[in-house]
């Protein structure tokens, strides 16, 4: 245990949590308090002794008297901290005697009084009025943690802490993805402290991150009230190394304390919107499946998301005004398409004409990414076939381009109904994304018959479309191009600055 103590002081925490109903040798209290408080204090790392009953969602399954013994002789050691589960606090802090009689006592010492919501998230109201009963039991620090069944769950938890901070320390936490921002945004909206994890497969609360993430991808201590918020939103989300190219890049501009990058899992887009915080969220990067919705939700938009119908990126644009729209999505695509043309021959980029006209392109997926792209293409003057699960959907993107191009479906395509010569393939599906990295959204027949293949799919890098690609001999261009370039364009539009891209590529391949 003091290992691992040691491993958190070094990995740059602050305070550690000693979850006592975890042990499975505490045979004798007093001793064994004794001896690991005293090893935290040797460390110079105060600890939170917390001893959860099975009622609240711990480990200890026995009677509660000789458990609020324990706590209450973790006191008489000298701990930082006990946390006492706010059912059974109006108890404990009986035993303890008055407020002053506790002070003299136990100097050392402050109480946490806390509540955990394991099912849902109360309305604010019943968030507030827990928090005011929790205060008034006598706790040193308020302390509540919900479940994040929508990620508004997480915001509102945000602004209940934001506003109660005012009153004394408080702790609010939203467990799960869905309500991790409140564990990376702590600092920012007032939180007294966060929890962090040594290692993913050691956390103690689901969506935990881990103190690395906190201290050094997420940079906690630059926060303050001050920093603005930007984001990934997307489902899935958790994959995206949004978070490390951004912060990244903001970290090598000196910008670590005025912008913070996070990920959030959304499932509706519009109620996200509703619930932020404050207008301190000053820009959203937006992926699958939430491109359109963006777009409507935009107060203004740019003529190329309104042309493309889809959004991948918003940025506030002045109090009270919303966000503008913008698709920064298909000039990285197209130009890296491009390059590789021109790089294998296949026409000069940047001189006159572009490769890709009078070619016949081939959009796998009518989402917001196939639109963007289609209608990139079709721009270069491309001729764009529009290839989808269902028809219907392709058929519809494929007219509205211009010139209009034609809509399949995938089964179409894969039996050879299409027909005539096919230049380039163009994934935006996300078929192929780890974990299913051992899929191609078409067969390995339909693959080698393309020159050019690109797959905006960048996690693995080397998809298995790509190698079944390069194993034809086809031009394979990489989604990493399109990444950067994109999220190089979404940086310049949320920092009015110009990015580090030779750093965001390197984090993006790994090399950093």
């Amino acid at each position: 245990m003091l290992e691992e103590a040691r491993e958190a002081k070094e990995a740059g925490c602050d305070v550690v949590e000693l979850r006592l109903d975890f042990l499975e040798d505490f045979e004798e209290p007093g001793r064994d308090l004794e001896e690991m408080i005293g090893g935290f204090d040797a460390l110079g790392l105060p600890c939170v002794v917390t001893y959860r009953p099975s009622w609240e969602g711990g480990q200890y399954e026995g009677d509660d008297a000789p458990r609020l013994a324990t706590l209450k002789m973790a006191m008489e050691v000298g701990a930082a901290y006990v946390d006492v589960e706010f059912l059974i606090a109006p108890v404990f802090m009986a035993a303890l005697g008055s407020k002053e009689a506790r002070l003299k006592a136990y100097s050392k010492t402050k109480v946490i009084v806390s509540s955990h919501d394991y099912e849902g998230t109360a309305s604010d109201e019943d968030l507030r009025r827990l928090v005011r009963a929790i205060r008034a039991v006598g706790a040193d620090v308020v302390k509540f943690a919900t479940t994040g069944q929508d990620v508004s769950d997480g915001n509102r938890v945000l602004s209940i802490v934001k506003e109660a901070s005012a009153s004394g320390p408080i702790i609010g936490l939203c467990m799960g993805e869905k309500g991790q921002a409140t564990r990376i945004l702590a600092p920012k909206y007032g939180g007294f402290l966060t929890f962090g994890a040594l290692s993913p497969e050691r956390q103690s609360a689901p969506g935990q991150p881990t103190i690395d993430q906190l201290k050094n991808l997420y940079r906690l201590d630059s926060q303050s009230a001050d920093t603005k918020v930007l984001g990934i939103v997307g489902n899935p989300v958790s994959h995206s190394k949004s978070p490390a190219i951004h912060n990244g890049a903001l970290g090598r501009a000196g910008l670590a304390s005025e912008y913070v990058y996070i990920p959030l899992l959304v499932d509706d887009f519009d109620r996200f919107v509703r619930s932020l915080p404050d207008e301190d969220w000053v820009g959203l990067s937006v992926t699958i499946p939430h491109k359109g919705a963006a777009l409507a939700a935009a107060a203004e938009a740019d003529e190329v998301a309104r042309s493309i119908a889809a959004a991948n990126t918003l940025v506030r644009i002045g109090e009270g005004k919303g966000f503008k729209a913008y698709n920064t999505d298909w000039l990285a695509a197209i130009v890296s398409i491009e390059q590789a043309m021109a790089d294998n021959g296949m026409g000069a980029a940047g001189a006159g004409a572009s490769p890709l006209a009078g070619k016949t392109v081939v959009v796998l997926g009518a989402g917001g990414a196939g639109r963007a792209l289609a209608f990139g293409a079709a721009s270069r003057g491309a001729s764009v076939i529009v290839a989808n699960r269902t028809a219907e959907k392709a058929v519809a993107l494929a007219e509205q381009l211009q010139p209009a191009g034609r809509g399949v479906s995938l089964a179409d395509l894969g039996s050879g109904a299409v027909g005539g010569d096919l230049d380039v393939l163009v994934n935006t599906t996300s078929v192929g994304m780890q974990p299913n990295d051992g899929e191609s959204p078409v067969p390995e027949h339909v693959t080698s018959s393309f020159k050019v293949v690109f797959d905006a799919v960048y996690t693995p890098l080397h998809t298995k479309l790509l190698r079944d690609a390069e194993k034809a001999g086809a031009v394979v261009v990489t989604g990493e191009k399109m990444f950067v370039g994109q999220a190089a364009e979404q940086y310049r539009l949320f920092t009015q600055q110009e990015p580090d891209i030779e750093l965001m590529t390197d984090i993006v391949l790994g090399r950093k």
